[in-house]
């Protein structure tokens, strides 16, 4: 078995062979998918390839996947040695992964299939997008500022009533450029931004891990999706707790000799969107009645609003972990709510509405019944908790509290209470 090491440019590939303790270098190969075919149909099928992760890495791969026992693709934190060398060449470079993969050292990431891939490539086109619509919006806001015309009367300054107020402003010519060109850009962003999230819905509409992560509540159409692509695989997460840490929502711990250890913010590690769009999501579900308004209230009275907006988010994560790798839907959905949820996924997707009937009416009377149903289950929420915390309380054996069971063994001497006193300790 030979490890081979590729250090990956737009226009080339430096390559290096390590083969029985030995490491050479073999030259450089034109970054085209021919010349890659033939560099993967001149390698044997028990040879490994390491490439570093840059953004045509996965194209790469997926050429030699073929011809290969194993294609790693080496992410930034695993190449410490050379991200730190002194001396750094293409040729070294690609030595030195060859080196590593021949030591065992490269464990690689996870490469998505092209259904996955597809879903990230629009999530984050659609991310990228969106944030150019904030910053021309923001322009617009601060040419209002500059020519002090105060507060829109309108709440939404850029649906029809606030177009036709700024419309109707007297501002100089050079601004009124400014405004009119922010808002035709506006329009053509926006018109991208529903095309993108109808190629989401219709992808939601065959997908039952979307489906099922919408009825958790504070969780729509795209932080689903954001998901569902970050995650791709859930069972290449043995538990929940591991999944957390791929987000980038555990803390960093310290700890060293004897000292105890010491936990501080979340690592933020892996992809932003996903903490970005749990971190939305647990704001609408601590507004929402149920079990996850209750525990971020409990955590938000010790640690404040901000601390429980993100412990709520990593409940959020485990939560997903769970439903998708059970295959069942959240046990406290309210099902008005996912009606709603399911029909205006369908309808962006180009689904044709149903004449005379309204977008997931349901009768005030079940929405009521369904409301009481999330109270109860935040109360019974409260009082596990509430007994929880008394339990740790209490003190045990004969110190314990009147009408509470001791919370120590039935073997201990102070929960059996026997006619001997206990030996003084000191």
């Amino acid at each position: 078995m030979r490890a081979i090491g590729i250090d990956v440019h737009r226009d080339f590939c430096e390559v290096a062979i390590s083969e029985g303790g030995r490491l050479r270098s073999a030259g450089r190969v034109p970054s085209t998918p021919e010349q890659l075919e033939l560099l993967g149909v001149s390698l044997a099928p028990g040879d490994e390839v390491a490439l570093e992760t840059t953004g045509n890495a996965l194209a790469i791969a997926r050429i030699l996947a073929p011809h290969v026992a194993r294609v790693v693709v080496a992410s930034a934190r695993e190449l410490h040695a050379i991200a730190g060398a002194k001396a750094k060449t293409d040729r070294l470079d690609a030595r030195t992964l060859a080196k590593l993969l021949a030591a065992g050292m490269l464990e690689g990431t996870w490469l998505p299939g092209e259904e996955t891939r597809a879903l990230r490539r629009r999530l984050s086109r659609r991310a990228q997008l969106v944030r150019q619509r904030t910053r021309l919006k923001n322009e617009v806001h601060a040419t209002l500022y500059r020519n002090l015309k105060g507060a829109a009367p309108v709440s939404d300054l850029f649906g029809a009533a606030g177009r036709r107020w700024l419309a109707g402003l007297e501002l100089p010519a050079d601004e009124r450029e400014t405004v009119d060109g922010c808002l035709r850009v506006l329009d053509f962003l926006g018109g991208e931004v529903a095309g993108l999230e109808r190629a989401v819905a219709r992808h939601a509409l065959h997908s039952a891990e979307i489906r099922r992560l919408v009825t958790i509540p504070g969780v729509n159409l795209i932080s689903a999706a954001t998901l569902v692509a970050v995650i791709g695989d859930v069972g290449r997460f043995p538990s929940a707790r591991k999944l957390v840490g791929y987000l980038g929502l555990d803390p960093r711990v310290r700890q060293s000799g004897s000292t105890p250890a010491r936990t501080g913010r979340i690592s933020k590690e892996g992809a932003a969107s996903a903490r970005h769009v749990l971190c939305e999501a647990a704001q609408a579900a601590m507004r929402t009645p149920g079990p996850l308004r209750a525990f971020g209230q409990r955590v938000g009275a010790r640690r404040g609003r901000q601390v429980a907006v993100v412990a709520v988010a990593r409940k959020l994560a485990s939560l997903a972990w769970r439903l998708l790798t059970s295959g069942e839907d959240y046990a406290y959905a309210s099902p008005s709510r996912v009606r709603l949820k399911l029909r205006r996924i369908e309808l962006l997707a180009g689904e044709a509405p149903q004449r005379g009937r309204q977008l997931g009416a349901t009768p005030s009377s079940k929405q009521e019944q369904e409301r009481e149903l999330a109270l109860a289950a935040e109360r019974a929420y409260q009082r596990l908790v509430s007994d929880w915390q008394t339990g740790r309380s209490a003190k045990k054996g004969a110190g314990a509290a009147a009408g509470r069971a001791s919370g120590g063994s039935s073997q201990d001497p102070a929960a059996r209470q026997t006619g001997q006193p206990l030996t003084p300790a000191l």
